[in-house]
């Protein structure tokens, strides 16, 4: 009985404590596959943060390319006819002269047609205000401002400061806010 009991012992003990001479029993855990699968999952996060970044810079990158379009049609529907406007001008300024060179006499002898010349020159000038062109028209003794003034000759004038406006000899106009042509001043120096 004793060596029944031991020889039970022994198998206990047998079944507890493996030897390391049925180590090929063991089922075998491959550390590298799960840290595979970790790292697969750690790339398939990298992977979605890196297309939601490229994603959110698209999104931008359109909403700009919106932007700037507005931009540039409201800029075309401002600036477009820029080039017609300035070639108008001269239109504008010729007809100023004609009504300048009308003296009383001929304002009597021809006055229908002088009337339709100045309704013409009012009419170019509301087309003017429709497109956003404006008259810049400085005073005498205005500050000379080289943004909107075109210096045409500097003269010493007692009583005005140097730097400012003397004679106006032609406007300026400017379409929104660009500059089409600076007024032509005369400009008073230091003596």
């Amino acid at each position: 009985m004793a060596d029944e009991k031991q020889t039970e012992e022994a198998k206990m003990e047998k079944e507890i404590i493996p030897s390391f001479d049925d180590i090929d029993d063991f089922e075998e855990i491959d550390i590298s596959e799960e840290a595979m699968e970790i790292s697969e999952v750690e790339e398939l996060r990298l992977e979605a943060k890196e297309l939601k970044d490229k994603l959110m810079r698209a999104l931008a990158e359109a909403e700009n390319q919106r932007k700037r379009g507005e931009r540039n049609r409201r800029d075309a529907e401002i600036y477009g006819g820029a080039k017609l406007a300035k070639d108008m001008l001269s239109v504008y300024d010729n007809m100023s002269r004609a009504l300048d060179a009308i003296d009383d006499t001929q304002r009597a002898a021809s006055k229908a047609l002088i009337e339709g010349i100045e309704l013409t020159q009012r009419e170019l000038l509301s087309v003017f205000r429709n497109h956003k062109i404006e008259a810049v028209l400085p005073l005498i003794g205005d500050k000379f401002n080289p943004q909107v003034h075109e210096a045409m000759f500097e003269a010493p004038v007692p009583d005005i400061k140097a730097g400012h406006i003397i004679q106006v000899m032609n406007q300026g106009f400017k379409i929104g806010d660009r500059l089409l042509r600076a007024a032509q001043v005369g400009v008073s120096s230091s003596r």
